[in-house]
């Protein structure tokens, strides 16, 4: 045998080995790009819409606020904020796997009151820590995927009715999140209006009953352009943040700079601003510790109603939601005296979309809320 075929058999021993090598060794898998985009945008690297941001954090704070409405022009980051909300959201204790994020009170009055159960101690109970929950709400979503319907899987291989929880259900103390909420299907506007205003899910379904707590923060986004909201369901939101294109050139350079080094490297970038994202978390949770030290003089609290009673809000949630929000925003400033300072900051936000539409009137909402705030000031001082 000539070198060059002796030559020409060890190639093709040592590539057989090798096939051979790779054919017995697991394959790695890659990482995609795909995985890494599947991490938000980091929400304290979001510019500008300080709006926006505030009225969510402040809701983290006090979820009785009764979330937010983000209306606005496309493609200013609505959905963007939204999303990178679950990431400086604090921890909560849930009962372990409990697919409702029920609370040991919640968990013992639900099962402790169900037929033929028997009774469960509160020590027997045990928990485990999960971030609070964000979850979308398609608008092509239907009733039984919101409310939850039977397991037919369960159904067809053992034969027992059994419940498949909704996207209520994982909402439980946390937050709703309704893209486009102004183009979502009237069945399902009536059905958040009604779990809303009692907190709990009730589906009656094939012979099973089931009740579950159901108390979120409701968040929706979406382009008045498209249309409006029914009065009942923007009256359900206790803040209303109006979002616009921001006409700054640095900020706007600084925009599109940060979601392309973003788009690069997102792990990268998500280090980076790992710092400030936790600093913010820290921030939020101070202010919740913090909220039950907060208090309000009287004074302040019959401004507030004179505000109201002056820009002629129906009903009284108007100072309800003033006052759990001003409340919050002072925790947030490290303040222990909600002062009509806090009020100006964040009146806007409570009032706007409670105002009676006038298809007359030419001043702008805010406006409208900044001239009456001029007055109560003014007669309070005048007064004093």
């Amino acid at each position: 045998m000539t070198q060059t075929a002796k030559a020409a058999k060890k190639t093709s021993s040592a590539k057989a080995a090798v096939t051979a090598e790779a054919k017995a060794a697991p394959a790695v898998k890659k990482p995609t790009s795909k995985k890494k985009q599947a991490q938000a945008f980091p929400f304290t690297a979001i510019v500008g819409q300080e709006e926006m941001k505030l009225s969510l954090i402040l809701n983290i704070i006090d979820p009785r606020i009764g979330g937010v409405l983000v209306m606005g022009h496309r493609g200013t980051g609505k959905s963007t904020t939204v999303r990178a909300l679950a990431e400086v959201l604090p921890f909560i204790d849930r009962v372990k796997g409990d697919i409702y994020n029920r609370t040991v009170e919640q968990y013992l009055e639900m099962e402790s009151g169900a037929k033929g159960a028997a009774a469960i101690k509160p020590e027997d109970v045990k928990l485990e820590q999960i971030p609070v929950p964000v979850v979308d709400l398609p608008l092509g979503a239907t009733e039984d995927r919101v409310c939850g319907t039977i397991d037919i899987e369960k159904a067809l291989t053992s034969g027992v009715k059994a419940f498949e929880p909704g996207l209520l259900a994982q909402s439980n103390r946390g937050f709703l999140y309704i893209d486009e909420v102004n183009l979502l299907d009237d069945h399902l506007v009536d059905v958040l209006l009604d779990v809303a205003a009692s907190g709990k899910n009730v589906v009656e379904r094939e012979g099973i009953s089931i009740r579950h707590p159901a108390r979120f923060v409701l968040v929706g986004s979406g382009n008045p352009e498209e249309g409006e909201l029914r009065p009942q369901l923007l009256d359900r939101f206790g803040l209303h943040a109006r979002i616009i294109t921001i006409n700054d050139v640095a900020k706007r350079v600084q925009i599109v700079k940060l979601r392309r080094e973003y788009d690069e490297d997102p792990d990268a970038f998500l280090k980076k601003s790992t710092r400030e994202q936790q600093k913010l978390q820290k921030k939020i949770e101070a202010a919740k510790a913090f909220l039950t030290e907060v208090s309000m003089d009287d004074s302040v609290l019959t401004d507030i109603a004179r505000l109201c009673m002056n820009l002629g809000i129906d009903g009284h949630r108007g100072e309800l939601t003033i006052t759990r929000t001003a409340y919050a925003y002072a925790a947030l400033q490290g303040d222990k005296k909600v002062t009509m300072d806090h009020v100006r900051k964040i009146a806007g936000l409570c009032l706007r979309h409670r105002l009676r539409k006038d298809p007359l009137e030419t001043v702008d909402a805010g406006e409208k809320i900044e001239r009456e705030l001029a007055k109560v000031l003014g007669e309070a001082e005048a007064a004093a």
